[in-house]
């Protein structure tokens, strides 16, 4: 009988990589429901125990995937704020690049599920305040008007909020907005919420 060829020893990191990338596959196709530790373990090859090692439980895991998301994400806005010119067209770009994340691959699903189990994703790197402080430094400079930090937070709160809904209810507000057989109503909204954006980062604050 021909012997059973050993599988391939990985490193830590790689398995976690690889485990990762196969959650993240199935939650983008079957939404957090999709995420079973044994269906990722075939994926990958591995055994249940094994994602067990690595994460701890299913719940760990799904974290593990929003955060990575999350860190991913935050590298891609933070370099495009500081590189573009950022009038509406490019803030509209931006937003559309960052509800895509959201929405099309489906981490704001998993947010959302996680709030509602009661959890959430830790995010250490405070991505909302962290985006929040560059912009206002930005502002400060470009506008040439005081206005308080919190004003922008609030800004990036709101827009962050904003785009987490659009990616879980979208179709249907726009349904309810008379806009669902308008396909470009989406990409219509990102241009008036960047013009909106950009608008009140330059004039000023609304208190």
């Amino acid at each position: 009988m021909k012997a059973a060829t050993p599988r391939p020893r990985r490193t830590a990191e790689e398995a976690q990589r690889l485990i990762l990338d196969a959650a993240e596959k199935r939650m983008r196709t079957l939404g957090p429901a999709g995420i079973r530790l044994q269906d990722v373990a075939d994926d990958v090859g591995v055994s249940h125990p094994t994602i067990l090692h690595h994460f701890g439980s299913r719940e760990a895991l799904v974290v593990a995937v929003v955060q990575r998301a999350l860190a991913v994400l935050q590298v891609d806005i933070l370099h495009a704020w500081e590189k573009e010119p950022f009038g509406p067209p490019d803030a509209a770009a931006l937003l559309r690049r960052v509800e895509a994340t959201l929405g099309d691959e489906g981490h704001a699903r998993l947010v959302v599920w996680l709030a509602l189990e009661g959890r959430t994703a830790p995010d250490p790197a405070q991505i909302v305040g962290v985006l929040a402080g560059v912009m206002h430094d930005r502002r400060l400079r470009e506008s040439g008007k005081d206005a308080p930090r919190e004003d922008t937070t609030f800004l990036v709160m709101l827009v962050t909020l904003a785009l987490i809904a659009e990616a879980i209810v979208g179709p249907a507000v726009r349904e309810s907005a008379g806009l669902g057989d308008d396909k470009k109503a989406k990409k219509r909204f990102h241009e008036w919420l960047a013009e909106l954006i950009t608008r009140h980062m330059h004039e000023g604050t609304a208190g």
